[in-house]
């Protein structure tokens, strides 16, 4: 579905893909090949729309109900804030939505797209998930949604979410694999180099670009915790900190940020333990401690559940390699 201000990649990368799935379709069975086609339409009739990138995209169709899926695409935001504003003003495309969603159409949304797709109701009672910096926002805009962010695809029903930009490819191959058989799907990734095995958003994560409640309480907190992160931190001592219980505190952070916050401690911790791992030579134990855990085993088993992979993977996989 094309949009004003639409990310680029995020409708011709899915075509472009769909098209590689053809042409070695025809090639491995060039009697009888699986076919795709992909077609760019419009909610309300436009015959071209600007992306983001500055780059028109024309030759666009009216608003087809013969799709056997539909992708919400991402848009190109300056801040979640921003994205919100936008919503009210799509009330052509929800009403295309609704309408594709009663004939049984598979609708998937990616990255900021999912927004839209929220916002139209269709996702209400329903999992989800979006890209992990705008999780935030999303959770606050969209309470009735359960929201799984660290997930790089959910399918809940007819009605998929995806993670950031790039992982609406594993929706696009999970088609070529419905469709077209799972051997075509791993063709088809190998032949765009997708790594199909991604299942999760959280080895990406960064603390530092997700969207942080602004509230003097919330800051204040957060000064504190980051000078004292690598010493023994309770949370009565951040309430104390404070100057509130520690029954307020556990109140202010469900509701600021979703979380308790024995938890945004060791989130925090976490995040602090990924950038050692990719910006110095430290062992993981010096790590650890630096991380104000003394147990290195139970701090490996926490990194692990909170980044979906293990401190070693995440060091090779992330740490930052002289050219």
């Amino acid at each position: 579905m094309a949009l004003d201000g639409v990310m680029l990649s995020s409708v011709a990368g899915p075509c472009d893909a769909l098209s590689v799935a053809g042409k070695l379709a025809s090639i491995r069975d060039p009697l009888n090949p699986v076919q795709f086609e992909s077609a760019v339409v419009s909610a309300r009739g436009q015959e071209q729309v600007a992306t983001s990138a500055g780059v028109s995209i024309g030759g666009l169709q009216g608003p087809r109900e013969d799709l056997d899926a539909l992708i919400v695409p991402g848009l190109m935001h300056e801040c979640p804030a921003g994205l919100g504003e936008q919503l009210s003003a799509y009330t052509a495309e929800y009403e295309y939505l609704h309408n594709l969603h009663r004939r049984g159409t598979v609708i998937a949304g990616n990255c900021s797209g999912t927004f839209m797709l929220a916002a139209s109701g269709l996702l209400d009672g329903h999992r989800a998930t979006t890209s992990w910096w705008l999780a935030s926002s999303f959770r606050t805009r969209f309470p009735k949604v359960i929201l799984e962010a660290d997930q790089m695809m959910v399918r809940d029903g007819p009605l998929v979410t995806t993670g950031a930009a790039t992982s609406i490819y594993n929706f696009v191959l999970e088609l070529v694999a419905e469709h077209g058989g799972e051997d075509l799907a791993q063709q088809t990734g190998r032949m765009l180099v997708i790594d199909r095995e991604r299942q999760s958003q959280a080895p990406y994560v960064s603390l530092a670009m997700m969207e942080r409640p602004r509230h003097s309480l919330s800051e204040r907190a957060e000064r504190f915790l980051q000078r004292e992160l690598h010493e023994h931190m309770s949370v009565s001592r951040l309430a104390d900190h404070c100057g509130i219980s520690e029954r307020s505190l556990l109140r202010h952070y469900r509701s600021h940020h979703g979380m308790t916050p024995l938890e945004h401690i060791q989130h925090l911790r976490v995040e602090r333990a990924k950038a050692l791992l990719e910006t110095t030579h430290l062992s993981f134990e010096e790590i650890v401690e630096r991380c104000g855990y003394i147990d290195v085993s139970s701090f490996r088993k926490l990194f692990k559940r909170a980044s979906a992979t293990t401190p070693a993977d995440y060091r090779e996989r992330f740490r930052l390699r002289a050219h």
